[in-house]
């Protein structure tokens, strides 16, 4: 398995942790807050995330596919990014994981 495959994950698990994050003020300060321009905001970055997470998906169906994941773990990570902060937790644990299997995969360089 190639290491920018888990890098473009582990980007895509960031990008959609931070957008789900803020979704999520959005929602409360619309909400309970009824805070003045919170309605925008929560549709601009409810579209973000949305279309975000489709590319969150991709990739980490594409990481779980090159891992051979069983069904059950791939579920999981492909879940990670619909609750708050799980994307975080989510992505270092996959990233601890399948860095020994990514640089075992990689041929060693040749020092001068």
């Amino acid at each position: 398995m190639k290491k920018s495959v888990l890098t473009r994950y582990r980007v895509m698990a960031y990008v959609t942790g931070v957008l789900l994050v803020l979704l999520t003020l959005g929602v409360i300060a619309k909400y309970l807050l009824q805070m003045d321009g919170a309605a925008d905001f929560t549709r601009v970055v409810g579209i973000a995330h949305g279309w975000l997470y489709v590319v969150y998906l991709i990739f980490a169906f594409d990481l779980g596919s090159k891992a051979k994941w069983p069904v059950g773990k791939q579920l999981w990570v492909l879940l990670a990014g619909t609750i708050p902060t799980a994307a975080f937790f989510v992505e270092r644990r996959i990233s601890h994981e399948l860095e020994a299997r990514v640089a075992e995969d990689s041929p060693a360089t040749a020092k001068a």
